[in-house]
């Protein structure tokens, strides 16, 4: 009997996910906690080594026989589906009524912040990629302004960040990376219609141009997806409450409700053509605007294993499509110019305008926390799925745009993986907080979580318990402290009906 073996694109693709998956996951905690690796410069790297410039082991043009223009809608429907994802987990991360409580601090982020970062980074891609008009510039520096919601969770997710960032800093971080993400639109397409004004075949009308871009970008994909959203998540919120009620509703789709929604917001709104990543992250926070969705799910870790899996999958398939050949001087552009372009951009793209705006969003407590949220507003998918939708738009004519585009983006994903993928982690090593969760059962049976401010707590290196006398309701406090030297874990407990309750305090070292 004869044996068929199966070595296709999906079978290696598959055993090679796979394997990474397995042996980061088993070395995961040495390898986040200890050695201070980034997951998505691990997945990165792993995609360059099996990809064509060196192992070609995957490589993705040769999924679609090199047909440029199937290779761009399979990357920008990849990158679609996992932006779209992760930004209605941000909305559903984020506190109740968010972005109600603090829309000065969004407002300020996504208009001043933005738009500064927006005109800088068209100033020094005009300046270091040659052969470009700065409106030319202004089309590509939108691809890389909005923050990628796929790397900011490695700031605002996962111990790192429970340790580290404080809980103002991290809400602010996801409820941009979510908004922005989906505004990058009108970024993108007043630079488009000023250039198709330009291109036969087009009104050669500025008036025409602004107009569309406002009834087509503002008002039909923007405007639209903020309703769609909203009404959405407000309808399923109570929908799942009243099934939830009704005893109607299992363990598992309770879990599973949330993915059912993003699938549902990217099908609908492209089936209309309106901007389906905003609409995931406002029907995320419609749907988790009265915190319970959100309380419900947070103990069982589902968005988490989901984030893995989807982050893993994409940045392999990032480091596995960098164009190492377009790297022509040709195009004018030389190596040295895009390293000093990536780094002039991330240093100057955010930092300096968030920071100084500080004063202006109330989130933020001084300016070493404005500088933190102005440094990570990470590049990555989301530039990855501009670039096709910018390919899509722009005039055949364009030839220098067109050629450098994708290039100059890619590199600027790979530095800004490189070296955020490296500041995150570093934090780890010169930062020593406490977090508290303070958790207080409802008649309901709900639970409540109120986060804390950090404070300082005394480490017994004797490992000796500790007696401490308090008094108040049925509340439960548990304080985690880990360090690289030790660790702490600390249970508060407090005891009804007795009149004098106490609370012990253990303490193992």
């Amino acid at each position: 009997m004869a044996v068929f073996v199966d070595v296709t694109d999906i079978s290696k693709t598959l055993a090679i996910l796979g394997t990474y998956i397995i042996v980061v996951g088993l070395v995961s905690y040495l390898v986040k906690n200890r050695l201070f690796i980034s997951e998505s410069i691990l997945a990165v790297g792993l995609g360059i080594a099996i990809g064509p410039v060196a192992l070609n082991w995957v490589n993705p043009h040769e999924w679609v026989d090199y047909d440029e223009e199937r290779y761009r809608y399979l990357t920008l429907q990849i990158t679609r589906i996992i932006i779209g994802i992760q930004v209605l987990f941000a909305g559903i991360d984020l506190p109740k009524a968010y972005l109600k409580k603090e829309w000065k601090s969004l407002a300020t982020l996504l208009g001043p912040a933005m738009l500064s970062g927006w005109f800088v980074s068209g100033l020094l891609i005009w300046g270091l990629i040659p052969g470009l008009t700065y409106l030319e510039s202004l089309v590509i520096a939108s691809c890389v302004t909005p923050t990628d919601p796929v790397l900011a969770n490695a700031i605002c997710k996962g111990r790192f960040a429970e340790e580290h960032v404080p809980p103002n800093v991290r809400n602010l971080i996801i409820a941009e990376s979510g908004a922005n993400d989906g505004l990058g639109y009108p970024f993108l397409f007043i630079g488009l219609f000023l250039i198709r004004r330009h291109t036969e075949g087009f009104p050669d009308s500025l008036g025409w141009a602004i107009g569309h871009w406002i009834y087509e970008t503002l008002i039909y994909q923007v405007l639209l997806a903020v309703v769609i959203g909203s009404v959405l998540g407000y309808v399923f919120r109570k929908a799942l409450r009243w099934a939830e009620r009704k005893q109607l509703v299992d363990h598992d789709s309770f879990l599973a409700f949330g993915m059912a929604a993003a699938f549902f917001t990217l099908g609908v709104c492209g089936l209309l053509g309106t901007d389906d990543i905003l609409a995931c992250f406002i029907l995320g926070n419609s749907f988790s605007w009265d915190d319970w969705f959100r309380v419900e799910t947070e103990e069982h870790a589902v968005q988490d294993v989901i984030d893995l899996l989807l982050n893993s999958s994409v940045f392999i398939y990032i480091g596995t499509i960098l164009p190492w050949s377009q790297f022509d001087k040709y195009f004018g552009i030389y190596t040295w110019r895009l390293i000093l372009l990536g780094i002039a951009i991330i240093a100057l793209r955010r930092p300096p305008w968030v920071t100084a705006l500080t004063r202006l969003m109330p989130a933020l407590k001084g300016y070493g926390e404005g500088a933190f949220t102005g440094f990570f507003g990470c590049i990555g998918v989301s530039a990855v799925f501009y670039i096709q939708v910018a390919l899509e738009n722009i005039p055949e004519e364009r030839t220098q745009l067109r050629a450098v585009i994708e290039p100059v983006v890619l590199f600027l994903v790979l530095t800004s993986v490189l070296i955020h993928g490296i500041t995150i982690p570093l934090g780890k090593g010169f930062h020593h907080t406490l977090t508290i969760t303070k958790t207080r059962s409802t008649s309901s049976g709900a639970v409540l979580r109120l986060p804390q401010a950090p404070m300082e707590l005394p480490t017994n290196p004797q490992g000796e318990d500790t007696g401490i006398l308090a008094s108040g309701r049925s509340t439960g406090t548990k304080l985690t402290d880990r360090s690289r030297t030790n660790t702490v874990d600390l249970t508060l407990t407090f005891q009804e009906p007795v009149l004098d309750r106490g609370a012990v305090l253990r303490s193992n070292v």
